[in-house]
Parts: C-alpha cells; structure tokens; sequence
C-alpha cells in the first residue's frame, strides 16, 4: 500500500510513520515544502516500511497524485483553520483521482463541513474520513459506550499532553488564531458560542488504582467534538472541551491574552504564534505524563448519574495518541476492511475495543469511574480499581460504619533530636517490638476518624475524599498538617503515596514533601500494613509494620 503523508516528517506525520513501522507491505511517501527535512527523515529511518522523500506542497496536491499514484493520502500538515476559501482542494483532487483520503483536522467546521462532498465520494467509489485523531475518534468512541448504560445529557472532557510531548508549529498557529475568538458550540440545547481559551475549568485525570495526574487547568479549543458529537446523542443539550497544557503559568498568560482580545476586540494573535511555540518547547519540566478525560452527565434507570472515562499516558508513548485513530484504519484496510465509500466525520471510524491493540504493550491505561457519594471513602477513590485489591484490604476499607481492627506491630523512630521532636508532636509510637495495636475507624462529618493504638498510646487522623486540586486523593490531615494521598495499586499492594502538602492551610513546597514507601497488603492470610514517614532534610521519623484482623 503507497500511502502519501502531506507533513510527512512533522509532528504528526513522523509519529504516525512510526506507528506503521513494522508493516513491510507500506510504502510512506514522506511529503513537505522542505524537501531537505524529508530527506533527512528518511535518512534516519530504521523502520520495515519502504519510506522516500517528496518535495510537495498541498497547493501542487494533483501532480503528487499523477506521479505518485498512491493508494491513500494522509494530511498531516494544517493548520486546517487556515486552509482557505477553497480549503477541500486535496479532499476534491483526492476524489476526482479514485484516492481514499485520510486527515488529522482538528478545525471544527473544517470536520464538519466535508460532508458537502459525500455524493462526489460515494460516486467516485472512495473514502473521505476527517478529524481522525483523538478529537472526535476517541472522545466518540467513548461516549458511544457510556450510551450503552445512560442518556446523556452534558459532557466535558479534555487532554492533558506532557510538558515533554513537543507541539508543531501549525497547532500553535491553529490554537493561538482562535484564542479570544467565538467557538460554537451547543448550551443548553441551543446553538451557541464561547470564547476560545478564555474559559476554563479544573480537572483531575485518575485512571482506577493508578497514580493520578495532578489537578489540571483546561481551556475551551475548537476542536470537531464540540460540532459532530451533539446530533450523535438525542438527549444532549450542553458539550465542552478544553486542553491542558503546562506549564500553567503560560496556559493562563494565553488566557488573559483571549480575554484581552474578546473584551477589547483586538485582531488575530496569530503574529505571536512562533513566540508561544518557541517558549512552550523550551519549558520542559515536570512529571512526564499526560491524559484525556470525557465526563457525562445524564440519566440511567431514572436517575441522574455522572460518569467519566480517564487515560493516563507516562513517557513517550503518549504522544502517539493522536496519530493512533489514522493507524487503526490502516491496519484495518491492510487485513480487507475498509471503510465505506462517502465523505464523512471521523466520528464513528472506530469503536473503543479497536484501541485496545493500540495501547496494549505501552504505558497507556484507560477506565471509567461512576461516581458514587455514599460509597465508602476508598472505594469511591479507586473506583473500579477497588474490586482488584486482595479480599482482606478490600474488607478494612469496605465498610463506612464504624468498626475496629486489632494486632501486632513492629515500631522504630528515628534517631536523632529532630526526628523524635516531631515523632513526639504528632503522637507516634516509641521504638517497640511485637507491641499490641488497634485501629479505630469512626464516620465524623462526612469523613473517616482513624485512631491507631500503640501500646496502650494513640494517635489519630482523619481521611476525607479529597476535592478541588485534591480530587481522587484521600486528604489526611495531623492537627496542622494535611497530606493529599494518591491509592495506588501496584503487584498487589495498595499504595499511600503523597502528592501535596499544607500546613496550617498554607501549601508547602514540594522539596519537602514527607517520603517514604507506605502500603497495604496480605501476608499469612491477614491485612498487613507497612508505613514508612521521613521528611527531606531531617530524615525518617517513624516507620511500623504490622497485621490486623477485625476485632
């Protein structure tokens, strides 16, 4: 299969030839204005498909088709915003040749308008598919799941790319044109607009059991989601879709700046664009990870329910996301199955289960969260998750009733004057071996009272759902001291693992965060728990390890 990629060696154009690396049966033809970048990333391939360059511009589309003649052309090139009054010109030279045709368009009206070409498509015998990335193809695929189960009425949703993930100029350029600019979407039932990037909103991504991105500001894009999902779904009346980039100190200059551009009706941002995009891909700090989110409300068996469906994606494997959709087609026409002929959205290219294969064997995990207010505090953090924890962890953590659970514990302080002060202010135990130990777990105000016995001497916590930037954390708080917990499920153990920290309400700085491996699991057939407490620069302040059952 001869497979034409206009952008063939940019952001998108490279991931997506090494997504389709391994196939011997493909022939890339890597095209570009730059003939010496498509050279020179054919130089470096290393791949089994059979790669060249090709100098080609998207306004020179009908030569590339006579001398090429490929099977299939892919635009990975944009910005699809400005593509111009004649902006389906590859799109029509495509169909007029007999070429399947393939696009990463992200410009809502751009997606939604190539349905004006659909009888040319369907006479010519060819495919036309738009918006094939993650945004609609994905978010789509989501909600046609969560429709299974509920008629949904609002939905949100976002993603989070990693501060390490890089963005091509021609996004830049895409998201700084509309910045302070009208973005239609549907409220309320009705057909409306916001402001692109001038409204946000807070989201924590939290796959069940695995370590939650941190709390994360999104924008409103323009994206195709927010124009072809709506008639998809009956009953929805209200869509919105953000991006979360970081560093957040940029994200909310770009936001004051679409601000300033609504309310002072300034022109275009778009002279900025390279500014942004220089300053973006040199500010790389930070966790390595990125995700997505979709959240619906709606009803199910009578009733309001609200769902949501998490992504996390840790290294490089993240920034292939996008380019995955268009993958999955070409896997699919490779073994027979192809689309049918038509000018459309990318909107129902593929179903969930056709990412599976995708993500399996990366560091991409997906599930979905029902959110439960009565549930108790650990299952409502870990959602599915939960069921996955060994029946013992499963039980201490079951019940949101009072109850009371008894042992045997090892403690040991740490050495030293400052260790054993702040062992001494918050209560731990003293030294000891195979001390007797109780733990107490009493309902106050919503939350969770844990009082731990040592020897006859106590100390106590409370552990609360945690909200806000601490959303999908168990926030624990010591007097003054409140610690936001990540649960983490790992080899069958479930985590504790700290993410923030305040003192006296005040945010502390990372650098000093408390440390230490702390975890639940099941040894000789009871729960067992094992907590490690040091605080950077003073060192380890307690550690106990010990089993429970319940009295």
């Amino acid at each position: 299969m001869k497979i034409l990629v206009l952008g063939g060696y940019g952001v998108f154009g490279s991931r997506l030839a090494t997504l389709l690396a391994d196939w011997t049966e493909i022939h890339l033809v890597i095209c570009g204005r730059d003939l010496k970048r498509a050279e020179a990333f054919c130089a470096g391939w290393s791949g089994q498909a059979r790669v060249h360059p090709l100098a080609l511009d998207r306004a020179d589309i009908l030569a590339g088709l006579r001398t090429e003649r490929p099977d299939l052309v892919v635009d990975a090139s944009g910005p699809f915003q400005d593509y111009g009054a004649d902006r389906y010109r590859v799109v029509s030279a495509c169909i007029d040749a007999g070429v399947d045709y393939l696009d990463f368009a992200d410009a809502a009206d751009f997606v939604f308008g190539v349905g004006q070409l659909d009888e040319q498509a369907k006479a010519a015998g060819v495919f036309v598919l738009s918006g094939v990335s993650s945004f609609p193809v994905l978010t789509a695929a989501v909600l046609r799941e969560m429709a299974k189960t509920m008629k949904i009425v609002s939905v949100e949703g976002g993603i989070a790319p990693s501060p390490y993930a890089g963005i091509g100029l021609n996004v830049m350029r895409a998201v700084i044109g509309y910045a302070g600019a009208p973005v239609k979407l549907q409220r309320g039932g009705k057909q409306g607009f916001g402001i692109g990037l001038a409204e946000s909103r807070r989201f924590t991504i939290a796959v069940p059991g695995r370590l939650p991105l941190r709390n994360i500001r999104f924008s409103l894009v323009d994206v195709p989601d927010l124009q072809v999902i709506p008639p998809e779904h009956a009953t929805m009346t209200d869509i919105w879709m953000g991006a979360g980039p970081v560093p957040e100190t940029l994200h909310r200059i770009l936001n004051l700046l679409a601000k300033a551009r609504a309310g002072l009706r300034l022109p275009s941002l778009v002279p900025f664009s390279r500014l942004f995009y220089r300053v973006l891909n040199r500010m790389r700090f930070g966790e390595h990870r990125g995700g997505m989110f979709v959240r619906a409300q709606g009803v199910a068996a009578g009733r309001p329910v609200e769902r949501s469906w998490h992504l996390l994606a840790e290294g490089d494997d993240g920034p292939f996301i996008p380019s995955m959709a268009i993958e999955a087609i070409i896997r699919k026409l490779l073994v027979g199955d192809r689309p049918a002929p038509g000018a459309r959205s990318a909107v129902r290219a593929l179903e969930l289960v056709d990412y599976e294969p995708l993500f399996a064997g990366r560091k991409i995990w997906t599930g979905f969260r029902q959110e439960e207010q009565a549930a108790p505090l650990y299952r409502r953090i870990l959602g599915s998750g939960f069921e996955t924890l060994p029946p013992q962890v499963q039980q201490l953590h079951g019940s949101a009733a009072a109850r009371r659970w008894t042992g045997l514990a090892n403690v040991t302080r740490g050495r030293g004057v400052l260790p054993n002060l702040v062992a001494a202010l918050v209560g731990f135990p003293r030294t000891a071996a195979q001390v007797p130990v109780s733990v107490e777990f009493s309902p106050e105000n919503g939350a969770e009272r844990w009082t731990r016995t040592f020897g006859g001497k106590s100390f106590s916590s409370v552990q609360a759902f945690g909200t806000g930037k601490n959303e999908y954390l168990v926030v624990e708080r010591f007097g003054v001291a409140t610690f936001a917990l990540a649960l983490v499920i790992k080899d069958g153990r479930l985590h504790l693992m700290p993410r923030r920290w305040l003192l006296a309400g005040i945010p502390m700085a990372g650098i000093l965060l408390p440390t230490g491996t702390s975890y639940e699991t099941v040894r000789d057939g009871q729960f067992a728990f094992d907590v490690e407490i040091s605080i950077p620069l003073i060192g380890r302040i307690v550690a106990y390890r010990g089993t429970l059952q319940p009295a």
